[in-house]
């Protein structure tokens, strides 16, 4: 019991906070606008374009990209590539999985009426689809791995941790009043009930997806190989817990100026709590000089946002009638400006990569309060029997 209470106080604290802050940032309601409505609808317009934020957000942002670019102009030493295994052969969920995407990716964008209202449910199996592709494709190129194939219970438990992670982030977006919204989520093709069921369902493939993206960029030994020599770091999980807390708090008060308390707060937070109790993360790895797990997860939750954002404009293509009542919307502040595939504006898609390296500190902290491992690779260092004794 002790053991469980101490790894689920920094988690409930999280909650709690936001709710504490807002009693005093809203004292009329003591609660944010638009809080409580599911699905998430527009609030307000953030604040515009700001060239100084911009600036600064992009020159941290081109730093990122060049150390990515050269890690051996910041102290590490890139390793000779481990010789690939021989490609098995594509297993037959690959080619289910594609045809699938295809044909879900086709409905999505053409808005077709010959198979009625299934257009309206196309998100959730186009990217299930796309998970057993990338599964397919994982396995062909490790030459016979794959979460479905090797570990389909972690592939189903990680859906199930998708449901609850991205309802947790939802919660947290009320607070910051919208970062995203979804304006077709009041279809009058739909009821209300429906549309709720199909948030739940689409929100079951957050961490499938890049938990295939990191697992398939593994499979090229350049990059499974390149940030593994590098310099140590340690972070002090207390002091991450404290600055966690704090920033999620005063992100209530000052939601515009710290929209991206959402992501890095609540990732100091968990990842904080897991150093504290020795807990292996993908930081634990950074402080032995591997900064591969954490960089090849940002990395592959990128290459994944690229096909989230794709996907999403094309179902809503204003020549066309709407029918995708899981399209999104973004309102970020300050950055808005210069959008890829419509809506993700440029300097918002590396909000993707702490998202993923969070995403995954989620799922081993859930793994350590119920006891399921979490080893995504053969060799993972997180699995039960390689954690460190706390």
């Amino acid at each position: 019991m002790q053991r469980i209470v101490g790894l689920v106080w920094p988690i409930v604290l999280s909650i709690v906070l936001p709710l504490v802050a807002a009693w005093f940032a809203y004292p009329d309601t003591h609660l944010p606008p638009g809080f409580g409505v599911f699905p998430p609808l527009f609030v307000a317009a953030a604040p515009g374009f700001n060239l100084l934020v911009f600036t600064v957000i992009a020159l941290v942002e081109i730093g990122i990209v060049i150390f990515l670019l050269f890690p051996q102009r910041f102290g590490f030493t890139v390793p000779a590539p481990s010789p690939r295994p021989a490609p098995a052969k594509f297993p037959v969920w690959f080619w289910i999985g594609a045809a699938v995407t295809l044909f879900f990716w086709w409905l999505m964008w053409t808005r077709v009426t010959p198979f009625g209202d299934l257009v309206y449910y196309a998100f959730t199996p186009l990217w299930w689809g796309f998970i057993l592709t990338l599964d397919g494709l994982v396995y062909h190129r490790s030459g016979g791995y794959s979460l479905l194939a090797n570990r389909p219970k972690t592939l189903l438990i990680s859906a199930a941790v998708s449901l609850v992670g991205w309802t947790y982030f939802e919660y947290f977006d009320y607070f910051a009043l919208g970062d995203w919204y979804y304006p077709n989520s009041t279809m009058p093709q739909l009821s209300h009930s429906t549309i709720v069921l199909l948030f739940l369902t689409a929100y079951t493939t957050v961490w499938p997806a890049i938990f295939e993206w990191y697992n398939l960029l593994n499979t090229v030994p350049r990059l499974a190989t390149r940030y593994t020599n590098g310099p140590k770091v340690s972070l002090p999980g207390g002091r991450l817990l404290g600055i966690g807390f704090f920033l999620i708090f005063a992100m209530v008060f000052y939601p515009y100026p710290l929209f991206w308390v959402l992501w890095v707060g609540t990732l100091m937070i968990f990842s904080g709590q897991l150093i504290r109790k020795g807990i292996w993360n993908p930081f634990t790895a950074m402080a032995q000089g591997n900064w591969g797990p954490a960089l090849l997860m940002a990395m592959g939750t990128l290459c994944n946002g690229l096909f989230w954002e794709m996907w999403n404009w094309g179902s809503a293509h204003p020549t066309n009638p709407v029918t995708n009542p899981n399209y999104w919307m973004y309102n970020i502040p300050y950055v808005n400006v210069i959008h890829i595939f419509s809506e993700m504006p440029l300097l918002g898609y590396m909000g993707y990569m702490p998202f993923g390296i969070l995403a995954w500190v989620m799922f081993i902290w859930l793994g350590e309060l119920f006891g399921f491992d979490t080893a995504l690779l053969p060799n993972d260092r997180d699995r039960s029997a390689q954690r460190q004794v706390r």
